[in-house]
């Protein structure tokens, strides 16, 4: 699938200049198709009946038999699996996945890809705040992930087999990943203080998370090396200092703004960086991040 994936979005639609719109924008669901197809083929010829289990469950198109029982038509409706229970620990707890999980890097890395300036403070406000209002409603649904109606079709997209995920998840998060290495453009790559910073939030960034991921039992104790008697404490920062973008994104936002800060303004990028980050310090920030079919009359100013 990997495979496929580079040659058919980056050789194959050289060959061609029709090629090359069609390919770009559906090489990932032709690849999906024929290496899809490939593992059904494989599962009704018999190749997975004597491997491991995991690799019956990762590859097989049949697993768990789900086209077979996915009902026809099925409707979420709210607290379907009961009344939610709210307790303080699990509350606090969940901030700190909130705080890991913030899709702050997404909205730049899409305003990137679509050609747009980077998104403003309001904005980024605004989109984590309808963010947190899907996720009460999925909550609601009982979900951690988008609910609507839907028909036994879902089982039949159920059945991809991971390994395929896992192709388009190597070439997706490597873009998001490089897009944010390319906001280093803006600032001098030559300045010693800056490649310190760069270079200390990476290695940090990769270490820490590994020494916690390392020294915490998820299934048994929960506990971690944080490990005070506020259980909700040490799961707030147990669960930020595993994740390696948030532990990178605090050393680097720390070093940033105290070392020499006021001195290497330049160097940092800020002249560039600071007429996005007003409603009004670019013009076309109101063209990109305005919303669509009249709905700035109807929202609070607050938000727009």
């Amino acid at each position: 699938m990997l495979i496929f994936l580079v040659v058919l979005q980056q050789y194959m639609k050289r060959l061609h200049h029709r090629a090359h719109p069609i390919l770009e924008r559906f090489g990932l669901l032709i690849c999906i198709a024929l290496v899809w197809a490939f593992a059904a083929l494989l599962t009704v010829a018999g190749a997975y009946n004597n491997v491991g289990a995991a690799a019956k469950q990762s590859c097989r198109t049949d697993r768990s038999y789900l086209m077979e029982t996915a009902p026809w038509i099925r409707m979420s409706y709210p607290f379907q699996w009961g009344a939610p229970i709210f307790r303080a620990s699990h509350v606090f707890g969940m901030m700190g996945a909130a705080l890991v999980s913030t899709s702050t890097g997404t909205f730049f890395a899409a305003s990137r890809f679509a050609g747009a300036t980077p998104p403003p403070g309001h904005v980024l406000s605004r989109s984590i705040g309808f963010q947190g209002i899907g996720q009460l409603l999925d909550g609601t649904f009982g979900s951690n992930v988008g609910n609507a109606a839907s028909v036994k079709i879902r089982g039949f997209f159920a059945s991809i087999p991971l390994p395929i995920f896992a192709a388009i998840y190597c070439v997706l998060y490597g873009l998001v990943a490089s897009v944010g290495v390319t906001f280093i453009q803006f600032t001098n790559s030559n300045s010693m203080r800056n490649i310190y910073i760069l270079g200390l939030s990476l290695f940090l960034g990769i270490s820490i998370p590994q020494y916690f991921v390392m020294n915490t039992d998820y299934v048994l104790t929960g506990r971690g090396p944080i490990n005070s008697n506020g259980g909700w404490f040490n799961s707030i920062l147990n669960t930020i200092f595993s994740s390696p973008p948030t532990v990178a994104m605090i050393v680097g936002t720390i070093l940033d703004n105290t070392l020499d800060a006021h001195d290497a303004r330049d160097d940092r990028g800020v002249g560039w960086w600071h007429p996005f980050q007003h409603r009004k310090g670019d013009s076309r920030n109101e063209e990109f991040y305005s919303f669509p079919l009249r709905i700035n009359e109807y929202m609070p100013r607050r938000y727009l």
